[in-house]
């Protein structure tokens, strides 16, 4: 398949036997293949039977960090011991080891919850199941007082290879970053086992040293089928902060790094009705909520991210009419943004980057938020899609490739670049208080 497939195109062969013998397939079988003799020489060297680390953000990251691992059997002395830099004494931290079955696999997922950590210090942690142990890994605990984050929007891709290229340079570039965010839709299809495993193994470098902020998008609510289920894959691998919700576990949640407070919102209200109705009231109640306990805590900034993007743009190269304006996310979501301060909103889902400056009242306005759509980082391209918005400040060049942001800040000021594939700016933005 070609890397530029249409969206439309690849939706319909997706839907056929054919795609079970397209490159794509073919490219995940070959992957999984070799994983699965990494794993088995390990073993045989008695190296601990652990794919797809990674570290995951904690509601407060001066203290906390998960630690998620997948293993092909149950791990009883799984657990995560943990040491400052420079340092021999060990803390050790249980895991739970709960079994995992989907897209006709079954493996086992371990988590361990990491508390009591300094704000600032460098840690090292590894893994461990009973005699067998890791290699030491770094962990780095916020400081409080800057943060520096990757952002990716959509990763979705018929053939991950590109994702990994750009996920990995980002990271050589950017080795400071404490974080990194990916904006939905990281696989094309939410229940096939090899898309998340590519998904895993492109960001393997990132996600051992520095706890991703997933955002759920709608491709991950889709099952082989291509039709819409339950968040299934998205929900068991990424064990992030609790919000006391018992419906949407996992679903939406919130984080501090430095000081920032992050909200991260589920747009994904339509995909879910049919199996749980109420998520979009449930969190534009929690949200008000949440943002007043950042604000008694004093964080300096708000931001927020969200898959699908608050506007609306016509086709350009469509017949069906589609008018510009407000998307009906943008209608639930914008007033509440206003009404609470929000600084920031990044957005995804339309695999362009478009950057709208400040929006009040759905008006172009200096003191309301800024707008950012993120853009693309997958192979999944719509080029010539949309029409140009009228609230469009700057559109990245076209045709366009692959990008991804960094958003750095303290307490005074946040500056928010866009990049190409080869490190070239697209945009760069500066916010003060």
């Amino acid at each position: 398949m070609s890397k530029k497939l249409s969206r439309r195109t690849f939706l319909k062969l997706a839907g056929s036997a054919l795609l079970v013998a397209g490159a794509g397939g073919v490219y995940y079988k070959q992957n999984e293949l070799a994983r699965l003799a990494t794993r088995v020489t390990g073993e045989a060297r008695g190296i601990i039977d652990a794919s797809f680390v990674r570290q995951i953000v904690a509601a407060d990251n001066k203290m906390a960090r998960t630690i998620m691992w997948q293993s092909a059997a149950a791990q009883k002395g799984a657990a995560v011991e943990l040491r400052a830099v420079g340092t021999e004494s060990i803390t050790r931290y249980a895991a739970t080891s709960e079994p995992y079955s989907d897209d006709g696999v079954s493996n086992f997922l371990q988590t361990a919850k990491i508390d009591h950590l300094m704000p600032g210090a460098s840690y090292e942690y590894r893994l461990r199941d009973g005699e067998r142990a890791g290699d030491w890994q770094t962990l780095r605990a916020d400081d409080g007082k800057t943060f520096s984050a990757l952002v990716f929007p959509d990763s979705q891709s018929n053939d991950y290879s590109g994702w990994q290229d750009l996920a990995r340079a980002a990271y050589e570039r950017n080795s400071d970053a404490n974080f990194f965010i990916n904006m939905g839709d990281l696989v094309d299809n939410g229940e096939d086992h090899t898309q998340w495993d590519a998904w895993f193994d492109a960001v393997a470098p990132l996600a051992a040293n520095i706890p991703v902020a997933p955002v759920m998008g709608n491709h991950e609510t889709y099952d082989q089928n291509w039709k819409v289920r339950l968040p299934k894959a998205y929900l068991a691998h990424f064990a992030v902060p609790e919000v006391g919700s018992k419906p949407f576990r996992r679903y939406y949640y919130s984080f501090d790094y430095g000081p920032a407070h992050f909200i991260v919102l589920n747009t994904q209200q339509d995909e879910t009705e049919d199996f749980h109705p109420g998520l979009l009231a449930e969190q534009q109640a929690w949200f008000a909520e949440d943002v007043a306990r950042s604000r008694a805590a004093g964080n300096a900034w708000n931001i927020v991210l969200m898959h699908k993007d608050p506007l609306q743009y016509s086709f350009q190269s469509r017949p069906e009419r589609r008018t510009e304006g407000v998307s009906d996310d943008g209608r639930a979501w914008m007033p509440l943004f206003d009404a609470h301060g929000i600084d920031i909103v990044l957005s995804a889902h339309l695999h362009t980057y478009r950057n709208r400056g400040h929006i009040r009242d759905f008006q172009r306005d200096a003191s309301g938020p800024l707008y950012i759509l993120t853009g693309v980082a997958g192979n999944v391209r719509y080029p010539g899609l949309w029409k140009d918005h009228a609230l469009d400040e700057l559109v990245a060049p076209q045709p366009e490739v692959d990008n991804y942001m960094t958003l750095r800040g303290d307490a005074h000021a946040i500056e928010i670049a866009s990049y190409q594939p080869d490190g070239s700016v697209i945009d760069t933005v500066q916010l003060k208080k």
